[in-house]
């Protein structure tokens, strides 16, 4: 196999899906590259949130609220059921300090223009049952959304392919051509792939794809330990996140539960899809590319979930899962052209933002590699913001 195309995007995740759909839509020719097959990694891998409580304020919470309107009208678009719904969401909160906190995260959320509030627990159970009458408070936004990630990458590569996109499974990047600095093309274990820009959207691999060309990428992999219940009545109103959640992301305060976070760094994450089962997670762990389960992990996730709802210990588990969040130091996404090779592209590093992301990342990848700019200050998600740390 030998061929030539405008832009090649590596990985089949929901992120090369989103870019592939969104270049493609815009009429350029796009390969899509995965070295095993569809959602085959994170994105196979997670849970189905659209969190916007979780991002930082600042650019961060910007992105997610552009991505949170493009998902209004995203099924309609690809023409496939996406099981997108605004379903509202809450950070439960434990303790004083959690609160102190939580009160300062949520008065910048507001700032940066999410609508979400703090309410004691009294009126925190009134919108959601069972839970502990322990906890101090909760928050409380109805912006929060969830979305069948499967299907959402099913929706994207659908819709490309109608657009020309062509896509390739089992097909291995093993190398980069470049010539004079600039990207030609790359070989894959079934050819070569000429291309003048090459979108690196692996993910947690990225790093190996960088390496290619002797790029060093400040992203690491995180895994997430993942349990999945039977299928239940409706007992999840919200999607749920303790405060805990919010510090392992973003270590805030690591005062908040030792005990829970530790070298798991585990935060109540919460959410029940439409056929009634119940995702419980997650762990923040730096384990390398190892996805197993561990007895420590799901029995430390079990009893922080029994300790703030409950009643969810009751419910039958039928499988536990892990995936691989690729992680940077500052919890922002890599996106943009790197100075070392013409045209190569990276659009990585969305820890477990990947599926809240994913629209508003294709929206900025096609303008950026299209237009030349985008609808936000590029400089502050490009990968030489890390280098000017020092």
């Amino acid at each position: 196999m030998s061929r030539k195309t405008d832009i090649v995007v590596i990985g089949g995740g929901v992120i090369g899906a989103s870019i592939t759909y969104y270049l493609s839509k815009r009429g350029k020719k796009v390969i899509l590259v995965e070295k095993k097959d569809f959602a085959f990694g994170s994105s196979g891998a997670c849970d189905q949130m659209i969190f916007l409580q979780t991002k930082n304020p600042g650019i961060h919470l910007e992105l997610a609220i552009e991505s949170k309107k493009m998902y209004k009208n995203l099924e309609k678009e690809l023409n496939h059921p996406i099981e997108f719904q605004t379903i509202g969401g809450m950070v439960l909160i434990e303790t004083e300090d959690q609160m102190r906190v939580m009160k300062e995260f949520v008065k910048r959320q507001k700032e940066t223009g999410l609508n979400v509030e703090i309410l004691d627990i009294k009126d925190g159970t009134k919108i959601q049952e069972g839970l502990s009458p322990d906890l101090v408070g909760t928050t409380y936004s109805p912006d929060d959304a969830h979305v069948n990630s499967l299907e959402l990458i099913k929706g994207y590569i659908k819709k490309a392919v109608t657009f020309g996109a062509e896509v390739l499974v089992n097909t291995e990047v093993i190398g980069i051509r470049t010539k004079n600095g600039k990207v030609k093309g790359v070989e894959t274990t079934k050819g070569t792939i000429g291309c003048e820009v090459l979108v690196n959207a692996a993910g947690s691999w990225a790093p190996v794809i960088g390496e290619m060309i002797g790029l060093d990428l400040p992203i690491r992999p995180r895994r997430g330990q993942i349990i999945l219940t039977e299928e239940v009545p409706p007992y999840i109103k919200h999607d749920i996140i303790s405060a805990n959640y919010i510090t392992a992301k973003y270590s805030l305060d690591r005062s908040f539960d030792n005990d829970v976070l530790g070298k798991l760094g585990v935060g109540l994450a919460i959410s029940q899809n439409h056929r009634g089962n119940i995702f419980i997670g997650a762990t923040r762990e730096f384990a390398g590319y190892n996805t197993e389960t561990t007895r420590e992990g799901i029995r430390r996730i079990l009893k922080h979930a029994g300790k703030l709802i409950p009643g969810i210990v009751n419910f039958n588990i039928i499988r536990t899962f892990a995936g691989l969040r690729p992680y940077t130091p500052d919890g922002l996404p890599i996106i943009g052209y790197v100075d070392e090779v013409e045209g190569f592209f990276i659009a990585a590093g969305h820890e477990g933002d990947g599926i809240c992301l994913s629209p508003v990342t294709g929206k900025i990848v096609s303008e950026l590699i299209i237009d030349g700019k985008t609808f936000i200050d590029a400089k502050l998600l490009n990968l030489n913001r890390f280098r000017h740390l020092t």
